[in-house]
Protein backbone atom coordinates (compact mmCIF):
# COMPACT_ATOMS: atom_id res chain seq x y z
CA UNK A 1 0.00 0.00 0.00
CA UNK A 2 1.26 3.11 -0.49
CA UNK A 3 1.74 6.04 2.15
CA UNK A 4 -1.14 8.16 1.34
CA UNK A 5 -2.44 6.78 -1.54
CA UNK A 6 -6.59 6.33 -1.47
CA UNK A 7 -7.07 2.58 -1.29
CA UNK A 8 -10.30 0.80 -3.53
CA UNK A 9 -10.89 -2.23 -1.28
CA UNK A 10 -12.89 -4.83 -2.96
CA UNK A 11 -14.93 -8.09 -2.06
CA UNK A 12 -14.03 -10.50 -4.60
CA UNK A 13 -16.77 -8.78 -7.01
CA UNK A 14 -14.99 -8.08 -10.14
CA UNK A 15 -16.13 -4.95 -12.04
CA UNK A 16 -18.15 -5.72 -14.82
CA UNK A 17 -16.90 -3.85 -18.46
CA UNK A 18 -20.15 -1.81 -19.83
CA UNK A 19 -21.58 -3.67 -22.10
CA UNK A 20 -21.42 -0.29 -24.53
CA UNK A 21 -17.70 -0.54 -24.08
CA UNK A 22 -15.69 0.79 -26.78
CA UNK A 23 -12.90 -1.07 -28.31
CA UNK A 24 -9.79 -0.98 -26.77
CA UNK A 25 -7.84 0.14 -29.94
CA UNK A 26 -7.51 4.21 -29.30
CA UNK A 27 -8.23 7.21 -31.88
CA UNK A 28 -5.30 8.00 -33.98
CA UNK A 29 -3.04 10.01 -31.50
CA UNK A 30 0.06 8.38 -28.98
CA UNK A 31 0.23 5.78 -27.76
CA UNK A 32 -0.05 5.00 -24.25
CA UNK A 33 -0.13 2.91 -21.36
CA UNK A 34 -3.05 3.55 -19.40
CA UNK A 35 -5.88 1.06 -19.71
CA UNK A 36 -8.51 3.66 -20.78
CA UNK A 37 -7.84 7.32 -22.02
CA UNK A 38 -10.26 10.44 -22.91
CA UNK A 39 -9.13 13.96 -23.71
CA UNK A 40 -11.87 16.59 -24.73
CA UNK A 41 -12.11 19.90 -25.69
CA UNK A 42 -13.83 21.59 -22.96
CA UNK A 43 -15.80 24.45 -24.63
CA UNK A 44 -17.19 22.21 -27.50
CA UNK A 45 -16.94 18.90 -26.00
CA UNK A 46 -15.42 17.40 -28.82
CA UNK A 47 -13.27 13.99 -28.30
CA UNK A 48 -9.50 14.47 -29.66
CA UNK A 49 -8.71 11.06 -28.66
CA UNK A 50 -10.41 8.06 -27.30
CA UNK A 51 -9.20 4.79 -25.64
CA UNK A 52 -11.47 2.33 -24.32
CA UNK A 53 -13.81 5.34 -23.43
CA UNK A 54 -16.37 3.81 -21.99
CA UNK A 55 -15.52 0.82 -19.95
CA UNK A 56 -16.03 1.24 -16.66
CA UNK A 57 -13.08 0.93 -13.83
CA UNK A 58 -12.25 2.13 -10.34
CA UNK A 59 -11.37 5.64 -10.43
CA UNK A 60 -9.41 6.18 -6.42
CA UNK A 61 -9.49 9.94 -5.33
CA UNK A 62 -10.36 11.19 -8.88
CA UNK A 63 -14.26 10.26 -6.91
CA UNK A 64 -12.94 13.72 -5.34
CA UNK A 65 -14.02 15.83 -8.41
CA UNK A 66 -17.55 14.96 -8.30
CA UNK A 67 -16.99 15.46 -4.38
CA UNK A 68 -15.96 19.09 -4.39
CA UNK A 69 -18.80 19.46 -7.81
CA UNK A 70 -21.53 18.53 -5.72
CA UNK A 71 -20.52 21.34 -3.02
CA UNK A 72 -19.67 23.53 -5.33
CA UNK A 73 -23.04 22.71 -7.11
CA UNK A 74 -25.00 23.28 -4.10
CA UNK A 75 -27.89 26.05 -3.80
CA UNK A 76 -27.51 29.24 -1.52
CA UNK A 77 -23.24 28.20 -0.70
CA UNK A 78 -21.63 29.86 1.42
CA UNK A 79 -17.98 29.30 1.13
CA UNK A 80 -17.24 30.87 4.32
CA UNK A 81 -19.09 28.89 5.95
CA UNK A 82 -17.35 26.85 8.93
CA UNK A 83 -17.02 23.20 9.65
CA UNK A 84 -15.94 21.31 13.00
CA UNK A 85 -13.52 18.51 12.44
CA UNK A 86 -14.66 15.56 14.29
CA UNK A 87 -12.66 12.58 15.63
CA UNK A 88 -14.84 10.21 13.34
CA UNK A 89 -12.93 11.64 10.33
CA UNK A 90 -9.66 11.42 11.79
CA UNK A 91 -10.37 7.62 12.97
CA UNK A 92 -11.84 6.76 9.34
CA UNK A 93 -8.47 7.68 7.95
CA UNK A 94 -6.73 5.99 10.11
CA UNK A 95 -8.62 2.68 10.14
CA UNK A 96 -8.72 2.91 6.26
CA UNK A 97 -5.13 3.76 5.63
CA UNK A 98 -6.31 6.82 3.25
CA UNK A 99 -4.67 9.98 2.31
CA UNK A 100 -5.12 12.47 4.86
CA UNK A 101 -5.10 16.56 4.89
CA UNK A 102 -4.30 15.58 8.91
CA UNK A 103 -7.37 17.77 10.00
CA UNK A 104 -7.34 17.94 13.95
CA UNK A 105 -10.24 17.44 16.03
CA UNK A 106 -12.55 20.55 17.08
CA UNK A 107 -10.46 22.47 14.27
CA UNK A 108 -12.69 24.94 12.30
CA UNK A 109 -12.41 24.92 8.52
CA UNK A 110 -14.02 26.67 6.20
CA UNK A 111 -16.24 24.69 3.03
CA UNK A 112 -13.51 26.74 0.70
CA UNK A 113 -10.37 25.52 3.13
CA UNK A 114 -11.92 22.03 3.04
CA UNK A 115 -12.21 21.71 -0.39
CA UNK A 116 -8.16 22.78 -0.69
CA UNK A 117 -7.88 19.99 2.05
CA UNK A 118 -9.80 17.17 -0.35
CA UNK A 119 -8.23 18.19 -3.54
CA UNK A 120 -4.64 18.80 -2.94
CA UNK A 121 -3.59 16.37 -0.77
CA UNK A 122 -6.72 14.22 -1.33
CA UNK A 123 -7.90 14.29 2.03
CA UNK A 124 -10.11 11.45 2.78
CA UNK A 125 -10.72 13.33 5.77
CA UNK A 126 -12.05 16.69 4.35
CA UNK A 127 -13.57 14.83 2.01
CA UNK A 128 -15.46 13.12 4.98
CA UNK A 129 -16.22 16.63 6.35
CA UNK A 130 -17.39 17.87 3.44
CA UNK A 131 -20.27 14.93 2.80
CA UNK A 132 -21.77 14.79 6.45
CA UNK A 133 -22.42 18.56 6.33
CA UNK A 134 -23.95 18.92 3.06
CA UNK A 135 -25.68 15.75 3.57
CA UNK A 136 -28.89 15.53 4.96
CA UNK A 137 -30.22 13.28 7.81
CA UNK A 138 -30.03 12.85 11.28
CA UNK A 139 -26.81 10.72 11.55
CA UNK A 140 -23.63 11.09 9.93
CA UNK A 141 -24.39 7.88 8.27
CA UNK A 142 -27.25 9.21 6.91
CA UNK A 143 -25.50 12.30 6.08
CA UNK A 144 -22.62 10.79 3.83
CA UNK A 145 -25.36 8.01 2.34
CA UNK A 146 -27.50 11.39 1.07
CA UNK A 147 -24.34 13.44 -0.08
CA UNK A 148 -23.61 10.03 -2.20
CA UNK A 149 -26.87 9.79 -3.67
CA UNK A 150 -26.70 14.01 -4.71
CA UNK A 151 -22.87 12.82 -6.08
CA UNK A 152 -25.34 10.03 -8.47
CA UNK A 153 -27.77 12.35 -9.40
CA UNK A 154 -25.25 14.97 -10.77
CA UNK A 155 -23.48 12.36 -12.40
CA UNK A 156 -27.22 11.15 -14.00
CA UNK A 157 -27.68 15.37 -14.98
CA UNK A 158 -24.32 15.66 -16.49
CA UNK A 159 -24.92 12.12 -18.67
CA UNK A 160 -22.08 10.20 -16.93
CA UNK A 161 -24.29 6.76 -18.05
CA UNK A 162 -21.48 4.62 -17.05
CA UNK A 163 -20.55 5.96 -13.93
CA UNK A 164 -21.96 5.12 -9.95
CA UNK A 165 -20.48 6.21 -7.16
CA UNK A 166 -20.82 4.11 -3.60
CA UNK A 167 -18.40 6.63 -1.43
CA UNK A 168 -17.74 10.39 -1.09
CA UNK A 169 -13.98 9.87 -1.66
CA UNK A 170 -12.85 6.14 -3.57
CA UNK A 171 -12.38 4.45 -1.46
CA UNK A 172 -15.24 1.47 -2.20
CA UNK A 173 -16.51 -1.45 -0.03
CA UNK A 174 -17.28 -3.64 -2.84
CA UNK A 175 -16.01 -2.18 -5.68
CA UNK A 176 -19.03 -0.38 -7.09
CA UNK A 177 -17.43 3.03 -7.38
CA UNK A 178 -16.45 3.01 -10.74
CA UNK A 179 -16.55 5.33 -14.11
CA UNK A 180 -15.10 5.60 -18.17
CA UNK A 181 -12.75 8.17 -19.08
CA UNK A 182 -15.23 9.97 -21.32
CA UNK A 183 -17.57 10.31 -18.14
CA UNK A 184 -14.54 11.71 -16.16
CA UNK A 185 -13.98 14.35 -19.01
CA UNK A 186 -17.51 15.27 -18.87
CA UNK A 187 -17.40 15.83 -15.26
CA UNK A 188 -13.83 18.03 -15.51
CA UNK A 189 -15.09 20.42 -18.24
CA UNK A 190 -18.25 21.07 -15.91
CA UNK A 191 -15.89 21.52 -12.73
CA UNK A 192 -13.67 23.68 -14.36
CA UNK A 193 -16.43 26.33 -15.70
CA UNK A 194 -16.68 26.98 -11.88
CA UNK A 195 -14.02 29.95 -10.80
CA UNK A 196 -13.51 28.58 -7.49
CA UNK A 197 -12.58 24.78 -8.49
CA UNK A 198 -10.13 26.59 -11.17
CA UNK A 199 -8.69 28.57 -8.36
CA UNK A 200 -8.63 25.31 -5.78
CA UNK A 201 -6.94 22.73 -8.53
CA UNK A 202 -4.61 24.79 -10.18
CA UNK A 203 -3.02 25.43 -6.72
CA UNK A 204 0.81 23.78 -6.83
CA UNK A 205 -0.05 24.49 -2.39
CA UNK A 206 -1.51 26.52 0.43
CA UNK A 207 -1.29 27.77 3.46
CA UNK A 208 -4.32 27.81 5.99
CA UNK A 209 -5.11 29.50 8.91
CA UNK A 210 -7.76 27.95 11.12
CA UNK A 211 -9.19 28.11 15.05
CA UNK A 212 -7.78 25.09 16.16
CA UNK A 213 -10.09 23.45 19.22
CA UNK A 214 -7.60 23.40 21.73
CA UNK A 215 -7.71 27.24 20.99
CA UNK A 216 -5.72 29.67 19.03
CA UNK A 217 -4.64 29.41 15.49
CA UNK A 218 -3.67 26.31 13.37
CA UNK A 219 -1.73 26.85 10.08
CA UNK A 220 -2.12 23.89 7.71
CA UNK A 221 0.20 23.48 4.62
CA UNK A 222 -0.76 21.22 1.79
CA UNK A 223 0.82 20.36 -1.40
CA UNK A 224 -1.08 19.37 -4.17
CA UNK A 225 -0.78 15.16 -5.35
CA UNK A 226 -0.86 16.55 -8.97
CA UNK A 227 3.13 16.49 -10.29
CA UNK A 228 1.46 17.78 -13.72
CA UNK A 229 1.39 21.34 -12.30
CA UNK A 230 4.47 23.03 -12.35
CA UNK A 231 5.50 20.24 -15.21
CA UNK A 232 3.64 20.95 -18.49
CA UNK A 233 2.73 24.31 -19.79
CA UNK A 234 -0.69 25.48 -19.10
CA UNK A 235 -1.87 22.91 -16.52
CA UNK A 236 -4.22 23.89 -14.53
CA UNK A 237 -5.06 20.44 -12.62
CA UNK A 238 -7.25 18.24 -11.97
CA UNK A 239 -6.73 15.46 -9.33
CA UNK A 240 -5.02 11.99 -8.73
CA UNK A 241 -6.10 8.99 -7.45
CA UNK A 242 -4.22 5.78 -6.98
CA UNK A 243 -5.70 2.37 -5.50
CA UNK A 244 -5.00 -1.12 -5.30
CA UNK A 245 -7.69 -2.16 -7.95
CA UNK A 246 -7.71 1.20 -9.79
CA UNK A 247 -4.21 1.62 -10.16
CA UNK A 248 -2.65 5.17 -10.73
CA UNK A 249 -5.46 7.47 -12.40
CA UNK A 250 -5.68 11.00 -13.40
CA UNK A 251 -8.18 13.76 -14.50
CA UNK A 252 -6.38 16.63 -15.89
CA UNK A 253 -6.69 19.95 -17.81
CA UNK A 254 -4.61 22.48 -19.31
CA UNK A 255 -5.58 25.79 -21.13
CA UNK A 256 -3.31 27.82 -23.86
CA UNK A 257 -4.33 30.67 -25.20
CA UNK A 258 -8.70 30.57 -26.08
CA UNK A 259 -8.26 26.82 -25.45
CA UNK A 260 -8.85 24.22 -22.73
CA UNK A 261 -8.35 20.56 -22.58
CA UNK A 262 -9.96 17.92 -20.27
CA UNK A 263 -9.18 14.52 -19.97
CA UNK A 264 -8.84 11.58 -18.00
CA UNK A 265 -6.41 8.60 -17.38
CA UNK A 266 -7.49 5.27 -15.72
CA UNK A 267 -4.96 2.69 -14.76
CA UNK A 268 -1.63 3.89 -15.80
CA UNK A 269 1.95 3.97 -14.15
CA UNK A 270 3.13 6.56 -16.71
CA UNK A 271 0.13 8.99 -16.08
CA UNK A 272 1.95 12.12 -16.18
CA UNK A 273 3.86 11.18 -19.30
CA UNK A 274 0.87 10.22 -20.89
CA UNK A 275 -1.12 13.15 -19.88
CA UNK A 276 1.64 14.97 -21.21
CA UNK A 277 1.47 13.11 -24.67
CA UNK A 278 -2.98 13.41 -24.89
CA UNK A 279 -2.28 17.53 -24.30
CA UNK A 280 0.47 17.65 -26.81
CA UNK A 281 -1.97 15.55 -29.25
CA UNK A 282 -4.24 18.19 -28.66
CA UNK A 283 -2.30 21.46 -28.85
CA UNK A 284 -0.32 20.16 -31.22
CA UNK A 285 2.88 20.74 -29.68
CA UNK A 286 5.77 18.77 -28.19
CA UNK A 287 6.56 19.95 -24.22
CA UNK A 288 5.95 16.42 -23.28
CA UNK A 289 9.44 15.90 -24.65
CA UNK A 290 11.30 17.52 -22.65
CA UNK A 291 8.62 18.22 -19.55
CA UNK A 292 10.70 17.50 -16.08
CA UNK A 293 7.94 16.16 -13.01
CA UNK A 294 7.62 18.93 -10.09
CA UNK A 295 8.23 17.18 -7.15
CA UNK A 296 6.71 17.05 -3.47
CA UNK A 297 8.41 17.52 -0.41
CA UNK A 298 9.89 15.23 2.35
CA UNK A 299 6.49 14.19 3.51
CA UNK A 300 3.82 15.62 1.31
CA UNK A 301 0.69 13.46 0.64
CA UNK A 302 1.34 10.51 -2.37
CA UNK A 303 -1.60 9.99 -4.27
Amino acid sequence: MRRGAAVVLTTGAALVVSPLAAPAQAASGPSVSAKGAYLADAKSGKQLYGKAVDTRRQMASTTKVMTAAVVLDSPGLNLDRKITVKKAYRDYVAKQGASTADLRTGDKLTVRQLLYATLLPSGCDAAYALADAFGSGSTTKDRTASFIGKMNKKAAQLGMKNTKFDSFDGISKGGRNYSTPKDLAKLAGHAVKNSTFRTVVKAKSTQQKAPAGSGGTRTYTWYNTNKLLGSYKGAIGIKTGTGTSAGPCLVFAATRGDRTLVGAILNDSNRYADAAKLLDHGFKSNSAKTMRLRQLPSGAQQD
